[in-house]
């Protein structure tokens, strides 16, 4: 089968064994980045595509009868048209459950960095200040344990179901969230009424419109004021100059987001700017340690050696 990846740079692909997934087809073309009006010309003679972000439309599969099989390397399916591949019998497979490990730990990172204030201690130093200390110590900037918090924890599928197993290694209660549109289930609590008892709140839920600015003016305000924010689900489910705007007036007590609303932030973000207190933003980094990106490709050659055999696995469409 002749194949093509066509952002293979999006998996920083340079620690990563790519020689399984290599030997999965008679040929791989392996191209860094693909731009819009490059994708026909590259996917016309494929039998397989290989995608991570981009866009695989109608006009193009139209376009390609030899198309068998499209591999997405990530969860999302938004960038290829689930309808016209069902229509003209592609198959197509994404990866699922990789990034768990990678998300949940970086969950609990940024909890443990707002809770120890741990970037601010680290800046401190680096500034000389320890160096002009009276004392042995620093302890200038405030420092909470999480063993006795409670953490909120909005979206309790996969991820959310890890990061709960992680706090209550660290001694936390954790509290459900029901998600909005969805049934009242058992020992799980409306928003509104979660909100006011935890001292951590933790988003894993999906973006949508139901979730869209789900952490807005209103939930701030339900919030204590000791309270932190931990956002390592989708930029828009937290109205970004809210959260600006409750971190300036301390309605909360510090955010940290591995995500923004656009993605990168080339034309500047509102929670870019420079007086905003408390207030960590990782680069849409969470998922991605070597395991798990290693993990996409041993997925995208199981994915590909089950179709070949017939029986396609991870299929979404």
């Amino acid at each position: 089968m002749r194949a093509v990846f066509l952002d293979v740079e999006s998996l920083d692909q340079h620690d990563l064994d790519l020689r399984p997934l290599t030997a999965a087809f008679d040929e791989l073309i392996l191209y860094p980045a693909t731009s819009t009006d490059q994708v026909l010309q590259r996917v016309q003679d494929a039998q397989v595509i290989i995608t991570n972000k981009v866009q695989i439309s109608a006009q193009v599969m139209q376009q390609c009868p030899q198309l068998k099989l499209i591999l997405i390397s990530a969860t999302g399916t938004n960038n290829v048209d689930l309808a016209q591949a069902k229509a003209q019998g592609i198959v197509v497979c994404n990866c699922q459950g990789y990034g768990t490990s990678a998300v949940a730990q970086h969950t609990l990172a940024l909890m443990l960095a707002l809770a120890t204030s741990l970037l601010k201690y680290d800046h401190a130093v680096k500034q000389g200040v320890w160096n002009s200390s009276k004392q042995f110590c620093l302890l200038d900037f405030p420092i909470v344990e999480l063993a006795g918090k409670t953490l909120g924890i909005v979206g309790y599928g996969e991820l959310g179901q890890a990061v709960a197993k992680l706090a209550q290694a660290f001694d936390m209660r954790v509290l459900i969230a029901t998600l909005p549109d969805r049934p009242q289930r058992e020992g799980r609590l409306p928003l509104s009424e979660l909100l006011p008892q935890v001292d951590f709140l933790t988003l894993h839920c999906p973006l949508t419109d139901s979730t869209r600015n789900l952490i807005s003016t209103d939930e701030f305000e339900l919030m204590k004021a000791s309270a932190f924010l931990i956002n390592c689900a989708r930029g828009g489910i937290v109205d970004e100059a809210a959260l600006a705007q409750a971190l300036r007036e301390g309605r909360i007590a510090g955010a940290a987001t591995d995500v923004l609303t656009v993605e990168p932030p080339k034309d500047g973000n509102v929670l870019l700017a420079a007086d905003i207190p408390n207030l960590i933003i990782t680069p849409h980094s969470a998922w991605g340690s070597v395991d798990a990106r290693q993990r996409i490709v041993q997925q995208m050659v199981e994915n590909v050696t089950a179709f070949q055999q017939g029986q396609p696995i991870r299929q979404v469409a």
